[in-house]
């Protein structure tokens, strides 16, 4: 069976000898670079780790996307080169002046210093879109994901890493990745991957909107 087909804009290319998946784009995070292609780091991106191990992410290129959690822009910024536009949502305020830094060399890149609890901030700004990108730091990941779904097209994705160590630091991940998939109401659940050897006690879900919700 054929690996999954990468969105356009996103390559595997040789660096150092080695072959890596990459965007083209202004260097963000001193990632390596080859002219205007640039790595994109799995062990520093939850997204680039699901690439890494073939996961039917959805993605083809050029789509419409809220990205919850973004952080300093890591991530989202090799989004940003491959999609339409992009909108990041992040709460808190250090990573978000980085993110707005990130964002000036990408004019599809909208930062928001908001809260991916609390979409009805920013339900006047972001358009509905074809994927959602989550990577929250915080409990609650599935009432993020259920919360956010009013923003998906009917034939959109969800794409979300879930951190069960946000969730509850004393309990068995497995047992956090169950609970969040059980609560995962409005969605219905396409394949699932732990992200390791990228990120330890992380699973990668892809979702789409259940019509019968």
């Amino acid at each position: 069976m054929s690996p999954p087909t990468l969105p356009t804009g996103v390559e595997r290319r040789l660096f150092d000898g080695d072959e890596r998946l990459a965007t083209r784009g202004a260097s963000v995070y001193g990632e390596p670079t080859d002219g205007e292609w640039r790595v994109w780091d799995a062990r520093r991106s939850k997204l680039g780790a699901m690439l890494e191990h073939g996961m039917e992410t959805g993605l083809s290129g050029g789509e419409t996307v809220l990205y919850l959690g973004a952080a300093a822009g890591t991530t989202v910024s090799h989004v940003a080169d491959f999609s339409g536009p992009t909108y990041a949502v992040e709460f808190a305020a250090r990573p978000t002046r980085d993110l707005l830094t990130v964002a000036e060399d990408r004019q599809n890149l909208f930062a928001l210093l908001k809260d991916a609890r609390k979409p009805e901030t920013y339900a006047h700004i972001v358009e509905p879109v074809d994927v959602i990108v989550q990577d929250v730091a915080t409990r609650g990941q599935a009432h993020v994901a259920r919360a956010n779904r009013p923003f998906l097209r009917d034939d959109g994705r969800l794409l979300a890493a879930v951190k069960a160590r946000s969730e509850d630091v004393t309990a068995d991940p497995e047992s956090v990745f169950e609970q969040f998939s059980s609560q995962l109401d409005g969605y219905e659940i396409l394949e699932t991957q732990r992200l390791e050897p990228f990120h330890d006690d992380h699973l990668a879900v892809v979702a789409r909107p259940d019509r019968d919700h």
